[in-house]
């Protein structure tokens, strides 16, 4: 269940698959009008979306918006390369872990906070290939247990 205020707009469920997210952080996002109406009607997508950072600044890459269809010479290019919000010391400490092996600052999700758009960031490793399917043979055993303890209690 979502807290008051928040509506999320996009998840990105492959990041979970492709990472292990060790940490999360909150960031605003720099946006012009005609994004902001399309994210409402929740045409994004965040696959293949990581963040950067260059001259002390955060930014978002990969991240497609489809344009305004009532937008016409205000919409922006669809995969631009969006500012995000954070404090200065925020985005050095981040910098400095991802500057660390194997780490990636990766967005999570999309979401309206009290009508501002906000990114859920995960601080991330990568997963091997084996760490996938260990992943995802856990994920099969938990849902067979569930449906095993489901059906024992319909039969009492």
């Amino acid at each position: 269940m979502e807290p008051k205020g928040i509506k999320v707009v996009a998840k990105n469920p492959k990041a979970w698959h492709d990472y292990f997210v060790e940490d999360k952080f909150e960031a605003g996002i720099e946006l012009f009008g005609t994004e902001v109406k399309s994210v409402r009607q929740g045409t994004l997508n965040l696959k293949d979306s990581y963040c950067t950072v260059s001259d002390g600044e955060l930014f978002l890459r990969g991240m497609h918006i489809s344009p305004y269809e009532k937008g016409n010479i205000f919409n922006k290019d669809p995969v631009r390369p969006r500012r995000l919000l954070m404090h200065k010391k925020e985005i050095l400490r981040l910098y400095g872990r991802i500057r660390q092996d194997g780490y990636a600052l990766i967005p999570l999700s999309v979401y309206f906070k009290n009508a501002r758009v906000k990114v859920e960031l995960g601080l991330a490793k990568g997963k091997k290939l084996h760490d996938k399917r260990e992943a995802e043979a856990e994920k099969d055993a938990r849902r067979e247990m569930d449906r095993s303890m489901k059906d024992r209690r319909r039969d009492d």
